[in-house]
């Protein structure tokens, strides 16, 4: 399976300068193999990082989902156990039960009393047998309940395997169109010279990068400090899809672990982190305060202010961990702040 998606995703990458020729062909009418200018190029890369952004919160969503489900299939898989073995042990009972009934020997007749030797003593054993009934009879009541919940455990874990193996596929086709936006933006750029590339990503390009980390030297104290001290010392680092750490980390991983190293908890994803903390405006934005961008309502990117009109983040696969200005760019797909 894991080839079989390589493939997919390699032929991704062969037939994304086609798409990207084509598409910019449509954007000039009547005039035949026109070459995109700088800004077309600049405004292309900037929609394909957005929708970048949203395929990796569609993956930690997906991923979120299948590891729900993995959870809930081990839980299901552990009453099945029990179940199980409960069955197993009330099957004996159950075959006695049956014996005793194909016998056809009933021991609390009045003509097994009347022809025994000592009644009295049969009377006794008629009460004690009568208990054994309704004791076999509960058995046999509790033994049917269990076989039906066995059954629908067993429905239910084949279900749940389903729904976490599928959870998964959409994760990695989420991840597959995510490197297809990253090879998109690779063939835009190689028709540019160095200046119009470094125009063309202008908006959206890391200024600052280190392979062992760096430090942080921003206005920030207490908390937030300790989570940017964190952030900063991962500069460097590669994105990696669905990344916690330590090796690397996506947007929210990043987030995340940077305010758990200051002892506070972060959901998951952007589009809970969204929610977790007091709202903040642009204009109020301090040193720690979490960004989100792209959508109002349920944000796919997220980033750590520095303090400095910079922020510290996990962007993309084609780029290491870093800094960037918070230029225009970022301030036209502002869509909340939230101090934690």
């Amino acid at each position: 399976m894991d080839d079989d998606r390589h493939d997919r995703g390699v032929r991704r990458r062969l037939t994304a300068a086609g798409v990207i020729a084509a598409s910019f062909l449509a954007l000039t009418p009547g005039v035949a193999h026109a070459e995109p200018t700088a800004d077309e190029v600049r405004e292309e890369i900037e929609r394909l990082e957005q929708e970048f952004s949203e395929l990796n919160e569609a993956y930690n969503k997906a991923k979120e989902e299948h590891e729900a489900a993995r959870e809930k299939l081990e839980e299901i898989n552990e009453d099945l156990a029990e179940t199980e073995e409960e069955v197993e042990g009330l099957q004996e009972s159950i075959r006695l039960l049956a014996g005793t009934a194909y016998s056809g020997v009933d021991y609390n007749s009045l003509v097994y009393l009347i022809g025994s030797d000592n009644p009295d003593d049969l009377l006794v054993q008629s009460a004690d047998l009568n208990y054994l009934s309704a004791s076999q009879q509960g058995r046999l009541d509790r033994y049917t309940e269990q076989q039906e919940k066995l059954e629908q455990l067993r429905e239910e874990a084949e279900e749940t395997e389903q729904e976490a193996q599928a959870k998964l596929d959409e994760a990695e086709e989420a991840r597959e169109e995510g490197e297809a936006k990253i090879a998109e933006q690779e063939a835009l750029l190689d028709d540019l010279t160095a200046d119009e590339q470094a125009a063309a990503t202008a908006g959206i390009n890391t200024v600052s990068s280190s392979a062992s980390g760096t430090t942080y030297n921003g206005p920030a104290t207490g908390d937030a400090r300790v989570a940017l001290e964190f952030a900063f010392n991962q500069i460097g680092k590669p994105y990696i899809w669905g990344g916690t750490g330590p090796n690397g980390y996506d947007c929210s991983g990043l987030t995340q672990a940077a305010w758990a190293a200051a002892g506070v908890s972060l959901p998951r994803v952007s589009q809970d982190q969204f929610y977790a903390g007091q709202r903040v405006s642009w204009d109020n934005i301090q040193a720690g305060d979490l960004l989100f961008f792209y959508n109002s309502t349920a944000p796919t990117h997220v980033g750590m202010a520095t303090g400095d009109g910079r922020m510290v983040h996990a962007s993309t696969s084609s780029k290491p961990i870093g800094v960037v200005e918070l230029t225009s760019y970022y301030r036209q797909n502002f869509v909340g702040a939230v101090r934690p």
